[in-house]
């Protein structure tokens, strides 16, 4: 643990999905004995100073903590739809450096963000977005990643031309990486089909009010 922690001026959680193939609103599911969305909010005010809630309206919000109801939400606009329009919206309502994150992490950690966070500050001038990357793969973690005020112009032009995939939107030489093995892939392990959830249900980590186990899952 560093003994100063990096923070950055503003984050966001995307929470603006259908769910579709979990077939019910994953942000309510119970993660770390409280709704997903909470732990994720609580997550990103480890290293940002405000947070907000992207593409969710906060009717929904009435049956979360007060400290997820408290925060405030950023409807989608402009072109475009899924992970890109949030984030378009956010940077062209509130600046940057912006951090984005999925709603649907159970396993992401404050040791993950802080490595981001520190990489984040040591990014060359260029860079409008820092993220983790797999070199096996050349897969990158597009929604546990900072993006800079300068991004906003490219994720508008991709969402105008119909290109909705970041990691075309943000062209490789514009972005900051921080390799990770395959064995470090389970932080980002994300929750897309009931199988997910009993997964994690079957090692105790979500449901109910199960806890993760701290040496797990750390915030």
């Amino acid at each position: 643990m560093h003994e100063q922690r990096a923070t950055l001026p503003w984050g966001m959680v995307l929470a603006g999905g259908k769910s579709t193939r979990l077939g019910r609103d994953k942000v309510v599911e119970f993660v770390d004995g409280r709704p997903l969305l909470a732990r994720m909010t609580a997550l990103a005010g480890q290293v940002c100073q405000s947070v907000v809630i992207s593409g969710r309206n906060p009717a929904s919000l009435e049956e979360f903590p007060p400290e997820v109801r408290r925060l405030g939400w950023v409807a989608d606009e402009g072109p475009g739809s899924g992970p890109i329009r949030g984030i378009a919206t956010c940077l062209r309502r509130l600046g940057g450096p912006m951090l984005a994150l999925a709603c649907d992490l159970p396993l992401l950690d404050t040791d993950t963000l802080e490595r981001l966070l520190d990489a984040h500050a040591r990014r060359p001038p260029h860079a409008v977005m820092t993220t983790f990357l797999q070199p096996a793969t050349g897969y990158i973690e597009s929604l546990v990643a900072v993006y800079e005020a300068a991004a906003l112009p490219l994720l508008e032009a991709a969402a105008a031309a119909g290109m909705f995939k970041l990691s075309r939107a943000i062209p490789f030489e514009l972005r900051h990486h921080i390799p990770y093995a395959p064995e470090e892939a389970h932080v980002f392990f994300n929750i897309n089909y009931p199988a997910d959830l009993a997964m994690l249900m079957r090692m105790g980590m979500a449901g109910g009010s199960h806890d993760i186990p701290r040496e797990a899952c750390r915030v």
